[in-house]
Protein backbone atom coordinates (compact mmCIF):
# COMPACT_ATOMS: atom_id res chain seq x y z
CA UNK A 1 0.00 0.00 0.00
CA UNK A 2 1.53 3.30 -1.15
CA UNK A 3 2.17 6.15 1.63
CA UNK A 4 0.15 9.64 2.03
CA UNK A 5 3.37 10.99 0.38
CA UNK A 6 4.09 8.94 -1.96
CA UNK A 7 0.05 8.55 -3.06
CA UNK A 8 0.30 12.39 -3.29
CA UNK A 9 3.65 12.27 -5.39
CA UNK A 10 2.12 10.32 -7.90
CA UNK A 11 -1.39 12.17 -8.27
CA UNK A 12 1.08 15.40 -8.90
CA UNK A 13 2.66 13.96 -11.37
CA UNK A 14 0.19 12.69 -13.07
CA UNK A 15 -2.84 15.98 -13.11
CA UNK A 16 -2.79 17.07 -16.54
CA UNK A 17 -1.16 14.16 -18.58
CA UNK A 18 -2.50 13.75 -21.68
CA UNK A 19 -3.95 9.81 -22.37
CA UNK A 20 -1.00 8.55 -24.54
CA UNK A 21 0.64 5.35 -24.79
CA UNK A 22 3.37 4.52 -22.23
CA UNK A 23 6.71 5.94 -21.91
CA UNK A 24 9.47 3.22 -21.84
CA UNK A 25 12.11 4.13 -19.19
CA UNK A 26 15.63 2.54 -18.88
CA UNK A 27 16.26 1.79 -14.94
CA UNK A 28 20.07 1.57 -13.27
CA UNK A 29 19.07 -0.63 -10.20
CA UNK A 30 21.77 -1.29 -7.94
CA UNK A 31 19.93 -3.34 -5.88
CA UNK A 32 18.99 -5.66 -8.95
CA UNK A 33 15.42 -7.07 -9.70
CA UNK A 34 14.27 -6.68 -6.68
CA UNK A 35 14.71 -2.77 -6.09
CA UNK A 36 13.18 -2.56 -9.95
CA UNK A 37 10.11 -4.60 -8.74
CA UNK A 38 9.74 -2.31 -5.45
CA UNK A 39 10.27 0.89 -7.60
CA UNK A 40 7.46 -0.34 -9.95
CA UNK A 41 4.92 -1.24 -7.15
CA UNK A 42 5.45 2.63 -5.68
CA UNK A 43 5.20 4.29 -9.07
CA UNK A 44 2.99 2.08 -11.17
CA UNK A 45 5.16 0.99 -13.61
CA UNK A 46 5.46 -2.50 -15.64
CA UNK A 47 9.29 -4.26 -15.33
CA UNK A 48 9.41 -5.52 -19.63
CA UNK A 49 13.30 -7.25 -19.16
CA UNK A 50 16.63 -7.00 -17.98
CA UNK A 51 19.10 -5.16 -20.48
CA UNK A 52 21.51 -7.86 -19.61
CA UNK A 53 24.34 -5.74 -18.87
CA UNK A 54 26.50 -8.01 -16.74
CA UNK A 55 25.55 -6.76 -13.67
CA UNK A 56 22.42 -7.37 -13.90
CA UNK A 57 21.19 -4.43 -12.89
CA UNK A 58 20.03 -2.38 -16.05
CA UNK A 59 15.86 -2.77 -17.03
CA UNK A 60 13.52 -1.47 -19.56
CA UNK A 61 10.05 -0.75 -17.79
CA UNK A 62 6.98 1.19 -18.69
CA UNK A 63 4.68 3.39 -17.29
CA UNK A 64 1.83 5.57 -17.88
CA UNK A 65 2.44 9.12 -19.60
CA UNK A 66 2.72 10.77 -16.95
CA UNK A 67 3.22 14.87 -16.91
CA UNK A 68 7.13 13.97 -15.90
CA UNK A 69 7.77 10.50 -15.64
CA UNK A 70 11.59 10.63 -15.33
CA UNK A 71 10.74 13.32 -12.30
CA UNK A 72 8.13 10.78 -10.57
CA UNK A 73 10.92 7.75 -10.95
CA UNK A 74 13.79 10.11 -9.93
CA UNK A 75 11.90 11.03 -6.71
CA UNK A 76 10.45 7.68 -5.84
CA UNK A 77 14.87 6.50 -6.56
CA UNK A 78 14.94 8.00 -3.18
CA UNK A 79 12.99 5.49 -1.19
CA UNK A 80 14.62 2.75 -2.90
CA UNK A 81 17.98 3.94 -3.20
CA UNK A 82 20.55 3.95 -5.95
CA UNK A 83 18.57 4.19 -8.96
CA UNK A 84 18.99 6.37 -11.91
CA UNK A 85 16.73 6.68 -14.85
CA UNK A 86 16.43 7.64 -18.53
CA UNK A 87 14.37 7.60 -21.46
CA UNK A 88 14.35 4.80 -24.04
CA UNK A 89 15.34 7.16 -26.93
CA UNK A 90 13.46 6.38 -30.66
CA UNK A 91 16.58 5.94 -33.06
CA UNK A 92 16.29 6.00 -36.80
CA UNK A 93 18.40 4.88 -39.81
CA UNK A 94 17.38 7.31 -42.50
CA UNK A 95 17.82 10.87 -42.72
CA UNK A 96 16.91 13.16 -45.41
CA UNK A 97 19.61 11.45 -47.68
CA UNK A 98 21.81 12.43 -50.42
CA UNK A 99 21.49 9.87 -53.18
CA UNK A 100 22.49 10.90 -56.81
CA UNK A 101 23.05 8.89 -59.99
CA UNK A 102 23.84 5.17 -60.03
CA UNK A 103 27.60 4.37 -60.56
CA UNK A 104 28.71 3.09 -63.65
CA UNK A 105 30.14 0.17 -61.43
CA UNK A 106 26.58 -0.76 -60.11
CA UNK A 107 26.12 -2.20 -63.19
CA UNK A 108 29.44 -3.92 -63.97
CA UNK A 109 27.63 -7.66 -62.70
CA UNK A 110 30.39 -9.32 -64.28
CA UNK A 111 30.78 -12.62 -62.18
CA UNK A 112 33.93 -12.82 -60.20
CA UNK A 113 35.58 -15.11 -56.86
CA UNK A 114 36.36 -12.60 -53.92
CA UNK A 115 37.99 -14.79 -51.54
CA UNK A 116 36.19 -17.71 -52.58
CA UNK A 117 32.83 -15.87 -53.01
CA UNK A 118 30.81 -15.73 -55.92
CA UNK A 119 30.45 -11.99 -56.12
CA UNK A 120 30.01 -9.11 -58.69
CA UNK A 121 32.91 -7.54 -60.18
CA UNK A 122 31.61 -3.90 -59.73
CA UNK A 123 31.42 -4.82 -55.64
CA UNK A 124 34.85 -6.13 -55.66
CA UNK A 125 36.86 -3.86 -57.31
CA UNK A 126 34.70 -0.87 -57.19
CA UNK A 127 36.62 2.44 -56.22
CA UNK A 128 35.81 2.92 -53.00
CA UNK A 129 38.06 -0.29 -52.08
CA UNK A 130 41.39 1.23 -53.91
CA UNK A 131 41.38 4.17 -52.44
CA UNK A 132 41.21 2.81 -48.83
CA UNK A 133 43.93 0.45 -50.22
CA UNK A 134 42.25 -2.40 -48.88
CA UNK A 135 43.33 -4.84 -52.16
CA UNK A 136 47.12 -3.68 -51.62
CA UNK A 137 47.01 -4.34 -47.52
CA UNK A 138 44.94 -8.44 -48.19
CA UNK A 139 48.42 -8.79 -50.53
CA UNK A 140 51.05 -6.69 -48.96
CA UNK A 141 50.11 -8.37 -45.20
CA UNK A 142 48.42 -11.55 -46.04
CA UNK A 143 45.55 -10.85 -43.53
CA UNK A 144 41.89 -11.16 -44.71
CA UNK A 145 40.04 -10.90 -41.34
CA UNK A 146 39.62 -14.48 -40.72
CA UNK A 147 40.54 -14.67 -36.87
CA UNK A 148 37.90 -11.76 -36.35
CA UNK A 149 34.39 -11.60 -35.89
CA UNK A 150 32.64 -8.03 -36.43
CA UNK A 151 28.77 -7.01 -34.74
CA UNK A 152 26.59 -5.29 -37.12
CA UNK A 153 24.18 -3.95 -35.00
CA UNK A 154 21.60 -2.84 -37.57
CA UNK A 155 18.26 -4.01 -39.33
CA UNK A 156 19.25 -7.62 -40.03
CA UNK A 157 21.85 -9.26 -42.53
CA UNK A 158 20.55 -11.51 -45.74
CA UNK A 159 22.72 -14.58 -44.67
CA UNK A 160 21.99 -16.62 -47.82
CA UNK A 161 23.83 -13.58 -50.59
CA UNK A 162 26.23 -15.22 -52.18
CA UNK A 163 28.28 -12.82 -51.07
CA UNK A 164 27.87 -13.42 -47.47
CA UNK A 165 26.66 -16.73 -46.59
CA UNK A 166 30.29 -17.89 -45.82
CA UNK A 167 30.57 -15.33 -43.27
CA UNK A 168 27.86 -14.61 -41.47
CA UNK A 169 27.24 -16.62 -38.14
CA UNK A 170 24.04 -16.47 -35.07
CA UNK A 171 23.58 -13.30 -33.86
CA UNK A 172 20.30 -12.33 -32.23
CA UNK A 173 17.22 -10.50 -33.37
CA UNK A 174 16.64 -7.88 -30.19
CA UNK A 175 13.30 -7.20 -32.60
CA UNK A 176 11.46 -10.31 -32.41
CA UNK A 177 13.67 -11.27 -29.32
CA UNK A 178 15.27 -14.56 -30.63
CA UNK A 179 18.83 -15.90 -31.56
CA UNK A 180 19.79 -17.12 -34.81
CA UNK A 181 20.79 -15.36 -37.74
CA UNK A 182 18.82 -12.47 -37.79
CA UNK A 183 18.04 -11.91 -41.37
CA UNK A 184 16.48 -8.90 -43.20
CA UNK A 185 13.16 -10.53 -44.45
CA UNK A 186 13.16 -10.83 -48.03
CA UNK A 187 10.26 -8.23 -49.28
CA UNK A 188 9.16 -10.45 -52.40
CA UNK A 189 10.20 -13.58 -53.50
CA UNK A 190 10.26 -13.14 -57.62
CA UNK A 191 13.14 -10.52 -57.03
CA UNK A 192 15.43 -11.16 -59.76
CA UNK A 193 18.96 -12.21 -59.11
CA UNK A 194 22.06 -10.47 -59.45
CA UNK A 195 22.98 -12.06 -62.63
CA UNK A 196 19.57 -12.14 -64.11
CA UNK A 197 19.59 -8.31 -64.84
CA UNK A 198 17.48 -5.66 -62.36
CA UNK A 199 16.94 -2.00 -63.06
CA UNK A 200 18.62 1.02 -60.79
CA UNK A 201 16.15 2.67 -58.76
CA UNK A 202 15.79 4.73 -55.56
CA UNK A 203 14.72 2.69 -53.12
CA UNK A 204 14.86 5.33 -50.32
CA UNK A 205 16.77 8.41 -49.45
CA UNK A 206 20.41 7.29 -49.24
CA UNK A 207 20.12 4.08 -51.86
CA UNK A 208 19.54 2.79 -55.42
CA UNK A 209 19.40 -0.95 -55.84
CA UNK A 210 19.24 -3.00 -58.50
CA UNK A 211 16.03 -4.55 -58.25
CA UNK A 212 12.69 -5.81 -60.37
CA UNK A 213 10.03 -3.21 -60.75
CA UNK A 214 7.74 -5.55 -58.44
CA UNK A 215 10.01 -5.30 -55.75
CA UNK A 216 10.66 -1.18 -56.23
CA UNK A 217 6.97 -0.91 -55.62
CA UNK A 218 7.33 -3.22 -52.47
CA UNK A 219 10.06 -0.93 -51.28
CA UNK A 220 8.68 2.10 -51.89
CA UNK A 221 6.53 1.65 -49.05
CA UNK A 222 7.65 3.93 -45.98
CA UNK A 223 7.57 0.94 -43.69
CA UNK A 224 10.84 -0.46 -45.68
CA UNK A 225 12.74 2.27 -46.26
CA UNK A 226 15.54 1.11 -44.39
CA UNK A 227 15.15 -2.55 -45.72
CA UNK A 228 18.51 -3.57 -46.57
CA UNK A 229 20.53 -1.13 -44.65
CA UNK A 230 22.29 -4.12 -42.59
CA UNK A 231 23.22 -6.15 -45.36
CA UNK A 232 24.72 -3.26 -47.27
CA UNK A 233 27.04 -2.84 -44.35
CA UNK A 234 27.81 -5.92 -43.53
CA UNK A 235 28.95 -6.11 -47.71
CA UNK A 236 31.13 -3.21 -46.62
CA UNK A 237 32.89 -5.00 -44.22
CA UNK A 238 32.86 -8.19 -45.38
CA UNK A 239 34.82 -6.11 -49.20
CA UNK A 240 37.02 -5.06 -46.72
CA UNK A 241 37.35 -8.05 -44.48
CA UNK A 242 37.05 -10.99 -46.73
CA UNK A 243 37.26 -13.63 -44.13
CA UNK A 244 36.21 -11.72 -40.95
CA UNK A 245 33.30 -13.18 -39.51
CA UNK A 246 30.02 -10.76 -39.16
CA UNK A 247 27.42 -11.54 -36.22
CA UNK A 248 24.37 -9.83 -37.39
CA UNK A 249 22.33 -7.88 -33.97
CA UNK A 250 19.23 -6.93 -35.35
CA UNK A 251 17.93 -3.81 -33.38
CA UNK A 252 16.08 -1.91 -36.32
CA UNK A 253 12.89 -2.84 -38.08
CA UNK A 254 12.26 -2.29 -41.74
CA UNK A 255 11.38 1.23 -41.16
CA UNK A 256 14.36 2.45 -39.36
CA UNK A 257 13.54 2.97 -36.46
CA UNK A 258 14.63 1.16 -33.56
CA UNK A 259 15.34 2.10 -29.71
CA UNK A 260 18.05 2.65 -27.29
CA UNK A 261 17.32 -0.28 -24.74
CA UNK A 262 17.48 -2.57 -27.80
CA UNK A 263 20.85 -0.88 -28.99
CA UNK A 264 22.12 -1.65 -25.36
CA UNK A 265 21.36 -5.07 -25.09
CA UNK A 266 23.18 -5.56 -28.37
CA UNK A 267 26.37 -3.68 -27.58
CA UNK A 268 26.61 -6.06 -23.92
CA UNK A 269 25.35 -9.50 -26.22
CA UNK A 270 28.36 -8.76 -28.48
CA UNK A 271 30.81 -7.54 -24.90
CA UNK A 272 30.03 -11.54 -23.88
CA UNK A 273 30.78 -13.20 -27.24
CA UNK A 274 33.69 -13.69 -29.12
CA UNK A 275 33.56 -10.15 -31.18
CA UNK A 276 36.02 -7.72 -31.82
CA UNK A 277 34.67 -5.27 -33.63
CA UNK A 278 31.40 -3.77 -33.00
CA UNK A 279 29.99 -1.78 -35.98
CA UNK A 280 27.09 0.93 -35.30
CA UNK A 281 26.37 3.03 -38.40
CA UNK A 282 23.45 4.58 -36.88
CA UNK A 283 23.12 8.05 -34.60
CA UNK A 284 20.82 10.22 -32.15
CA UNK A 285 21.30 13.58 -31.03
CA UNK A 286 21.08 13.19 -27.70
CA UNK A 287 23.91 11.97 -24.79
CA UNK A 288 23.03 8.75 -23.03
CA UNK A 289 24.89 8.07 -19.95
CA UNK A 290 23.83 4.22 -20.54
CA UNK A 291 25.25 3.81 -24.07
CA UNK A 292 28.39 5.22 -22.79
CA UNK A 293 28.55 2.83 -19.87
CA UNK A 294 27.73 0.17 -22.39
CA UNK A 295 30.45 1.23 -25.50
CA UNK A 296 33.14 1.71 -22.20
CA UNK A 297 32.15 -2.14 -21.14
CA UNK A 298 32.90 -3.36 -24.63
CA UNK A 299 36.11 -1.86 -24.82
CA UNK A 300 36.93 -2.98 -21.58
CA UNK A 301 36.26 -6.11 -22.76
CA UNK A 302 39.04 -5.29 -25.72
CA UNK A 303 36.18 -4.56 -28.48
CA UNK A 304 36.61 -1.71 -30.90
CA UNK A 305 33.49 0.18 -31.29
CA UNK A 306 33.13 2.45 -34.96
CA UNK A 307 30.25 4.63 -35.34
CA UNK A 308 29.05 6.87 -38.30
CA UNK A 309 29.17 10.80 -37.69
CA UNK A 310 25.88 11.47 -39.23
CA UNK A 311 24.50 12.98 -42.01
CA UNK A 312 23.61 16.15 -41.11
CA UNK A 313 26.21 18.38 -42.73
CA UNK A 314 27.28 20.41 -39.74
CA UNK A 315 29.05 20.58 -36.85
CA UNK A 316 26.96 19.03 -34.14
CA UNK A 317 28.14 15.79 -32.40
CA UNK A 318 25.85 12.80 -32.80
CA UNK A 319 25.96 9.74 -30.73
CA UNK A 320 27.71 7.20 -30.30
CA UNK A 321 29.94 8.78 -32.56
CA UNK A 322 30.85 11.15 -30.42
CA UNK A 323 31.61 8.97 -27.02
CA UNK A 324 35.16 8.78 -25.89
CA UNK A 325 35.12 5.14 -26.42
CA UNK A 326 33.89 5.30 -29.62
CA UNK A 327 35.14 5.94 -33.12
CA UNK A 328 33.12 8.34 -34.59
CA UNK A 329 33.62 8.22 -38.91
CA UNK A 330 32.69 10.80 -41.58
CA UNK A 331 32.01 10.78 -44.95
CA UNK A 332 34.77 11.53 -48.29
CA UNK A 333 34.24 11.47 -51.87
CA UNK A 334 36.14 10.27 -54.52
CA UNK A 335 38.65 13.11 -54.35
CA UNK A 336 39.02 13.12 -50.46
CA UNK A 337 37.37 15.92 -49.84
CA UNK A 338 34.38 16.06 -47.17
CA UNK A 339 31.32 14.85 -48.19
CA UNK A 340 28.83 17.55 -48.42
CA UNK A 341 26.32 16.10 -45.97
CA UNK A 342 28.84 14.45 -43.46
CA UNK A 343 29.04 15.88 -39.99
CA UNK A 344 32.37 16.83 -39.03
CA UNK A 345 34.50 18.35 -35.66
CA UNK A 346 36.37 17.23 -32.56
CA UNK A 347 33.78 14.32 -32.35
CA UNK A 348 35.33 12.97 -36.00
CA UNK A 349 38.46 10.35 -35.14
CA UNK A 350 38.44 9.67 -39.11
CA UNK A 351 36.62 9.65 -42.13
CA UNK A 352 36.15 6.86 -45.27
CA UNK A 353 34.36 6.72 -48.81
CA UNK A 354 30.66 7.32 -48.45
CA UNK A 355 29.61 8.41 -51.47
CA UNK A 356 28.43 5.67 -54.70
CA UNK A 357 29.46 2.58 -52.25
CA UNK A 358 28.07 -0.69 -53.85
CA UNK A 359 27.42 -3.38 -51.53
CA UNK A 360 25.22 -6.43 -51.28
CA UNK A 361 21.83 -6.18 -51.07
CA UNK A 362 19.09 -8.61 -49.85
CA UNK A 363 17.88 -11.34 -52.45
CA UNK A 364 21.14 -11.52 -54.20
CA UNK A 365 20.89 -8.06 -55.48
CA UNK A 366 23.40 -5.05 -55.06
CA UNK A 367 23.19 -1.53 -54.12
CA UNK A 368 24.98 1.74 -54.09
CA UNK A 369 24.73 4.01 -50.90
CA UNK A 370 25.23 7.48 -49.80
CA UNK A 371 26.02 8.46 -46.45
CA UNK A 372 28.45 8.30 -43.39
CA UNK A 373 26.39 4.91 -42.39
CA UNK A 374 28.55 3.69 -45.54
CA UNK A 375 31.90 5.04 -44.13
CA UNK A 376 32.04 3.05 -41.31
CA UNK A 377 31.88 -0.64 -42.11
CA UNK A 378 35.61 0.16 -43.98
CA UNK A 379 36.63 1.36 -40.44
CA UNK A 380 35.24 -1.93 -38.91
CA UNK A 381 36.77 -3.74 -41.59
CA UNK A 382 40.15 -2.25 -41.49
CA UNK A 383 40.25 -3.24 -37.52
CA UNK A 384 38.96 -6.90 -38.11
CA UNK A 385 42.59 -6.86 -40.45
CA UNK A 386 44.63 -4.84 -37.57
CA UNK A 387 42.84 -7.58 -34.68
CA UNK A 388 43.65 -10.52 -37.62
CA UNK A 389 47.29 -9.62 -37.55
CA UNK A 390 47.67 -8.69 -34.16
CA UNK A 391 45.15 -10.56 -31.86
CA UNK A 392 46.82 -9.00 -28.75
CA UNK A 393 46.54 -5.48 -29.81
CA UNK A 394 44.21 -3.80 -27.52
CA UNK A 395 41.29 -1.15 -29.11
CA UNK A 396 43.17 2.09 -28.20
CA UNK A 397 46.12 0.81 -30.34
CA UNK A 398 43.90 -0.14 -33.47
CA UNK A 399 42.79 2.92 -32.76
CA UNK A 400 46.03 4.60 -33.16
CA UNK A 401 46.79 2.66 -35.89
CA UNK A 402 44.24 3.74 -37.85
CA UNK A 403 44.79 7.53 -36.99
CA UNK A 404 47.69 6.76 -39.84
CA UNK A 405 45.43 7.97 -42.25
CA UNK A 406 45.63 10.83 -45.19
CA UNK A 407 45.45 14.02 -44.31
CA UNK A 408 42.30 15.75 -45.80
CA UNK A 409 41.41 18.62 -42.70
CA UNK A 410 37.58 20.18 -42.79
CA UNK A 411 36.98 18.71 -39.25
CA UNK A 412 37.60 14.67 -40.06
CA UNK A 413 39.87 13.58 -37.15
CA UNK A 414 42.72 11.91 -38.74
CA UNK A 415 42.26 12.32 -42.07
CA UNK A 416 40.56 9.43 -44.77
CA UNK A 417 41.19 5.95 -44.31
CA UNK A 418 44.80 3.76 -45.40
CA UNK A 419 44.55 0.79 -44.26
CA UNK A 420 48.38 0.52 -45.83
CA UNK A 421 49.15 3.00 -43.59
CA UNK A 422 47.78 1.61 -40.68
CA UNK A 423 48.87 -1.55 -40.94
CA UNK A 424 52.27 -0.67 -41.39
CA UNK A 425 52.54 1.98 -38.22
CA UNK A 426 52.03 -1.38 -36.50
CA UNK A 427 54.91 -3.35 -37.64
Amino acid sequence: MKTPWIAALVLFFCLGAPAKADVRVIVRANGGVSAVNLLCQLAGCTVVRALEDPLNRLFLVTMPNLLNPLGLLSSLSLTVGGITVELDLPLNLIPSGAASNAPSWLQDLNPVSYFGDPVSNGYAWQPASNIVNAHTAHLLFATSGRTTTVAVIDTGVDSSHPALSRVVVPGYDFVKNEPGMANEALVNQSTAAVLDGGSPTKVNSQTIALVDQSTAAVLDDPNKRAHGHGTMVAGIIHMTAPDARIASLRAFSPDGSGNLSDILRAIYWAARSNVRVINMSFSMSSYSKELEKATDYAVSRQILCVSSAGNGGSNTPVYPAALGSVVGVGSTGYTDQRSSFSNYGSFVSLAAPGEAIVSAYPNGTYAAGWGTSFSTPFVAGAAALLFDLSPAMTPGQVTTALSNATPVGQGLGAGRLDIVRAINSTR
